[in-house]
């Protein structure tokens, strides 16, 4: 899959796309199905905006994000995307009107063929644009434009909001039933203070900055290890939270490979959240904390063994 940070200058082989066009924040089945009908049209692309536009015009609000941009780049090369524009949203992207997006990116920028979006789709200045002003503009431009229904699971409307409230409620299983897939979070590992190590529980350590915080406490987890030389699948138990036991602390994801040795610094990890265990707690001691931290292991492994 080739990335494209601009709509200017594209080779020709990147021109022509039939497109998906939205911010797929957790490329849920609803965004799958807008996905797969686009597919259906020629070379595979994605349309999306970095940062998404809720963080451009609200820069202050709290993190909403299930995903970042390396973790959606990921998940949409797995569905077969040919090409993503990752496209600039900044001063000028959010100054276009309906038309002057449809005409200079679209179709003088891009070259699509063809374009599907979501029965919901607003686009250009003030989201002043629907989906029937994106079919007369494609008429007079020269690309096709297919409306994608919404997706429901019976009574209930997929989307990113409800997602987000079941991780926030501690059921990840819900959330990977609208998703389609595990909810993961994926980064660099970083370093951290190290104390995992010294309990004989040494934890690759990655921020959470800018995302959707699920429910904080201990998770059963499946880790994919996506670069170096111990790149692979394994089981883990996930810490998610402030550390309670060791003063007020900045969020941040910790993670247990179980049967794994080895240095994970400065490599990519995919920590898909599968079982909520437990609420962080505050122990008596260093000895209470390790007994539970066995006890959250073995449950782990009980739990991912099974699936």
């Amino acid at each position: 899959m080739q990335i494209y940070k601009h709509w200017q200058g594209l080779d020709p082989s990147a021109r022509g796309a039939s497109v998906a066009m939205g911010n797929f924040d957790g490329i849920h089945i609803g965004h799958q199905s807008v996905i797969a009908q686009a597919q259906a049209h020629g070379p595979l692309g994605i349309i999306t905006f970095e940062p998404h536009p809720r963080e451009y015009f609200a820069p202050s609000a709290p993190a909403f994000r299930l995903m970042n941009a390396e973790a959606r780049a990921n998940r949409l090369a797995k569905l077969g995307v040919q090409h993503l524009y990752e496209l600039p949203f900044d001063a000028e992207m959010a100054g276009l009107t309906p038309e002057g997006f449809a005409k200079t990116v679209l179709a003088q920028g891009l070259g699509i063929s063809h374009v599907v979006v979501g029965a919901d789709f607003c686009f250009g200045k003030g989201r002043a644009g629907g989906i029937g002003d994106l079919k007369r503009l494609g008429t007079e431009l020269g690309f096709n434009v297919t409306i994608a229904d919404l997706v429901k699971v019976g009574d209930r409307e997929i989307s990113s909001t409800a997602i987000r409230q079941a991780l926030t409620d501690g059921h990840p299983r819900d959330a990977a039933a609208m998703l389609g897939h595990w909810h993961r979070i994926e980064g660099e590992v970083i370093h951290g203070e190290k104390r995992g190590r010294e309990l004989g529980y040494p934890t690759a350590n990655m921020s959470v900055n800018g995302l959707h915080l699920p429910k904080f406490g201990v998770y059963a987890v499946k880790v994919n290890v996506l670069t170096g030389p111990q790149a692979g699948s394994y089981m883990g138990a996930a810490s998610l939270g402030v550390r309670p036991m060791f003063g007020v602390n900045t969020p941040n994801l910790e993670t247990y490979l179980l049967d794994f040795k080895g240095d994970l610094y400065g490599h990519h990890v995919s920590i898909a959240l599968v079982d909520y265990l437990r609420p962080e707690l505050k122990f008596t001691g260093l000895p209470a904390l390790m007994e539970q931290m066995a006890a959250d292991v073995v449950q782990s492994r009980q739990i991912l063994e099974s699936l």
